[in-house]
């Protein structure tokens, strides 16, 4: 195996930062310390520049199998890693659906060949597959993910029974994509109604509304707490949503936790004037108010993760009519930027980047060995410079349907080397596609 030594970093780890060298051997963080020497190590000096622990994404859709037209698991893992992003957990709403253990055992073969960054798969619950669900193995999968709400695929639960099921005995972690069907018809009848077919984009928000969201995510956690399950919502989109979560209790000890996503953050409604349909999401992108209600959320700790949701679609599909258009959009390689930037506009400090995208991830997941920067842990560790200014293009992208919704814009942030358990996966623009990422493994 390639030992590593990362010099003079200003490493970014458990609230602190601290100037120090990382010798990386046998895929692990061997040793932390100030003037180290290795003499078998590949060195890099890092003076100048921050040392992170790799992001860990808890949702992702990288469309393979079915949808490889639009993505698979080594073209976004690849694009992952050049964004900072070392371990993925991957959605089910792939095609067939991850409905049963055996279709679940596929993706991680799939996995085990071609993905460059580390990865776990959720099992996907639906209105008649329980037995199938309560099979899954909590040390070996991230999760259950529950469709309240339906969104790319056929995987809506709105089977009252269903769920209860599903939240009282369900072995692990479900996570939940919470809007309420019926309020999303009922407003979608009234445009169409009004508008017939000449519905636009900036209707999306009012569409799958802000009230759609509360009430499907109060159902939830209502059902969480009822049978004390270990509940995990997903992008939450609104400023109303907070106050359905805990910023008291410690986060090993919460059974309901929440998540953030880069895009709800980052952009707002007076953005689909420019974007359009490049930022149609479910749940939607919402007011200004949302925006910063759901960042105060992340900074106050009643969210207690950031995500990704990478979903991406083909620009021809995305060109297409608001009506027709699919939601979703590529994110992985540039949410980390994003972040940076964020800080660098002194909106958030890189601890709680790093909290936020990588510790707190470990500590929801009970994800073993990973998350932190600590002696014998796997060395999954981005590199970032703060002062490496760069345009996105469809030029320097690795999705595969080639384009972003950040297209355009410039980050002064760059990543420059990651290392995915151990491997110096990409460099500069450059990959090393000889080494796989590891399967995550959980300590339940």
């Amino acid at each position: 195996m390639n030992t590593y030594l990362i010099k003079a970093a200003t490493i970014v780890n458990e609230g602190q930062k601290i100037v120090a060298d990382v010798l990386i051997k046998d895929r692990l963080i061997a040793k932390i310390g100030q003037n180290l020497s290795a003499p078998d190590a590949q060195e890099i000096n890092a003076e100048g520049q921050y040392l992170l622990p790799g992001m860990i994404d808890d949702q992702v859709h990288f469309r393979e199998p079915g949808l490889t037209h639009k993505a698979d698991i080594f073209t976004e893992s690849m694009a992952a890693v050049a964004g900072g992003i070392t371990s993925f957990m991957e959605m089910p709403n792939t095609v067939p659906n991850t409905l049963t253990q055996d279709l679940l055992a596929d993706k991680y073969e799939i996995a085990a060949q071609t993905s460059l960054a580390n990865y776990s798969f959720y099992m996907g619950a639906s209105n008649d597959n329980i037995e199938e669900v309560l099979k899954t193995d909590p040390k070996n999968v991230c999760g259950i993910k529950v469709f309240m709400g339906s969104s790319t695929g056929n995987m809506l639960v709105d089977n009252e029974k269903t769920l209860e099921n599903i939240f009282s005995k369900a072995p692990i972690l479900v996570a939940t994509h919470c809007e309420d069907e019926a309020t999303i018809r009922e407003n979608l009848a009234k445009f169409k109604a009004q508008y017939g077919d000449d519905l636009t984009i900036d209707m999306h928000p009012l569409i799958r509304s802000a009230e759609a969201c509360y009430k499907s995510s109060s159902l939830a956690v209502e059902l969480a707490k009822t049978y004390q399950t270990r509940l995990h919502i997903l992008h939450i989109s609104t400023a109303k949503e907070i106050a359905l979560f805990d910023n008291i209790t410690p986060l090993k000890d919460k059974r309901i936790t929440a998540e953030a996503c880069v895009h709800h953050l980052w952009f707002n409604d007076k953005d689909y004037a420019s974007k359009g349909n490049f930022i149609k999401w479910n749940p939607a992108v919402k007011t200004e108010d949302d925006q910063k209600g759901v960042l105060k959320g992340v900074l106050e700790d009643y969210i207690d993760v950031i995500a990704t949701d990478h979903a991406p679609h083909t620009l021809a599909e995305k060109e297409q009519p608001y009506s027709q258009a699919p939601s979703g959009g590529p994110l992985v390689q540039h949410a980390l930027p994003a972040l940076l930037e964020m800080h660098l506009q002194g909106k958030i400090s890189l601890e709680k980047i790093v909290e936020k995208t990588a510790h707190n991830l470990a500590i929801c997941f009970d994800i073993e060995k990973r998350g932190f920067i600590r002696e014998g842990y796997w060395a999954d560790l981005v590199l970032v410079d703060l002062k490496d200014s760069w345009k996105v293009t469809k030029l320097n992208n690795f999705y595969k349907c080639g384009w972003s919704p950040f297209d355009g814009d410039t980050f002064q942030a760059s990543i420059t080397h990651t290392f995915v358990s151990g491997n110096l996966a990409y460099q500069n623009g450059k990959f090393t596609t000889d080494q796989i990422g590891k399967r995550l493994t959980f300590l339940r």
